[in-house]
C-alpha cells in the first residue's frame, strides 16, 4: 500500500525540533525510554495517533503528516507524550455510521463528510454505537474538532466505552486524511 512507505515520526524533547529526539517507524507502547517529555514532533510519513501515557491509553491526538512545533499544535494539554500507534486504514473513502443507542439499535445517521457539528443533524441525540465501514476517523468531544479525541478505525463499536469514550457524547466528526 501507498502507507508502507516512508512511515516515520519524530518527537522531540523541546519546542521547534530541539532538544533530544526519538524516531518511530512503528508502534511503540514506551517512548519514555528514549525522551523523558515531548515538545514538539514532525510526522514525516503516514497518519499517527499518539497518546498521554503508556501502552495506547490516556489523552489521544491524531496526526497527520506535517509540522507541530509545540504541544499547542496538536491541541496536546501537556508535554507528555508516552506511546504511539501507526493509523493502518486511513483509505481513499470514508463512510460510517452511528447509532443513538448501544448494539447499532435506535436511530441512525450515515456520514461520509466531516462534521464540524453534529448535533445540528443529529438533534442532541447520543452516539452509544458506531461502524466504521471505510477509512478512519476522529470523534470528538466538542463541536469544532475539540475537546478530547478518539481514532476509530474500521470495525463495529457496540458501545462508548469500546473507543474509549467516557460518555457517549460527540461533537464533531473528522475523516483522517491529509489536509
Amino acid at each position: 500500500s501507498k502507507m508502507a512507505r516512508n512511515v516515520r515520526v519524530v518527537f522531540y524533547e523541546d519546542r521547534n525540533f530541539g532538544g533530544r529526539f526519538h524516531e518511530c517507524e512503528n508502534d511503540s507502547s514506551e517512548l519514555h525510554s528514549y525522551i523523558s517529555r515531548c515538545n514538539s514532533i514532525r510526522v514525516e510519513g503516514g497518519f499517527w495517533v499518539v497518546y498521554e501515557r503508556p501502552n495506547y491509553r490516556g489523552f489521544q491526538y491524531v496526526l497527520s503528516p506535517g509540522e507541530y512545533p509545540d504541544h499547542q499544535y496538536w491541541l496536546g494539554f501537556s508535554d507528555a507524550v508516552r506511546s504511539c500507534r501507526v493509523i493502518r486504514h486511513v483509505g481513499e473513502s470514508w463512510r460510517m455510521k452511528v447509532w443513538e443507542k448501544p448494539n447499532f439499535e435506535g436511530e441512525s445517521l450515515e456520514l461520509a463528510e466531516n462534521m464540524p457539528t453534529l448535533q445540528e443533524r443529529w438533534q442532541n441525540r447520543p452516539v452509544h454505537s458506531c461502524k466504521i465501514l471505510e477509512g478512519a476517523w476522529v470523534f470528538y468531544e466538542q463541536p469544532n474538532y475539540r475537546g478530547r479525541q478518539y481514532l476509530l478505525e474500521r470495525g463495529e463499536y457496540r458501545r462508548n466505552s469500546e473507543w474509549g469514550g467516557m460518555q457517549p457524547s460527540v461533537g464533531s466528526i473528522r475523516r483522517v486524511k491529509n489536509p
